[in-house]
């Protein structure tokens, strides 16, 4: 599936008011779920991969995968990943990158913290909603 059928799969997605659609083509499918944040002058904003909710557990609260696709800790091969264990995080900073269908889709941090676990390999196939990291808040 190209990307300029996702895009009309979108901009159907706008049209119609649909909250959710999935297609399937072949041995292809994708599944697009929206979420209308509003912004200042009352226009709902384009659906957009979102960060799956952070989970507060008793070891402190961990980031979740929006999407499906292949986990990637670095911009590319050869590069320092963007987080380490340790390090400090904002709210926006960029954890990882997952791929799906062919785009990169970065992952932001939800709130801030201290990384305390990164529960995914560089290059591992991930589910939607697994744990990606465990922080500190």
């Amino acid at each position: 599936m190209d990307i300029r059928k996702i895009k009309k799969l979108i901009d159907l997605m706008i049209e119609s008011d649909l909250q959710a659609i999935e297609v399937k083509e072949g041995d292809q499918s994708i599944a697009l779920t929206r979420r209308n944040p509003v912004v200042a002058a009352g226009v709902p904003t384009m659906p957009a991969a979102v960060a799956a909710p952070v989970a507060k557990t008793p070891r402190g609260a961990v980031e979740n995968s929006p999407m499906v696709g292949v986990f990637y800790a670095a911009q590319s091969p050869g590069e320092p990943p963007f987080v380490k264990v340790g390090q400090t995080i904002s709210a926006g900073d960029t954890l990882g990158i997952i791929e799906a269908m062919k785009i990169m889709n970065p992952i932001e941090a939800t709130q801030s913290g201290v990384v305390e676990e990164v529960l995914v390999k560089n290059g591992e196939v991930i589910q939607f909603g697994q744990p990606l990291f465990r922080y500190r808040a």
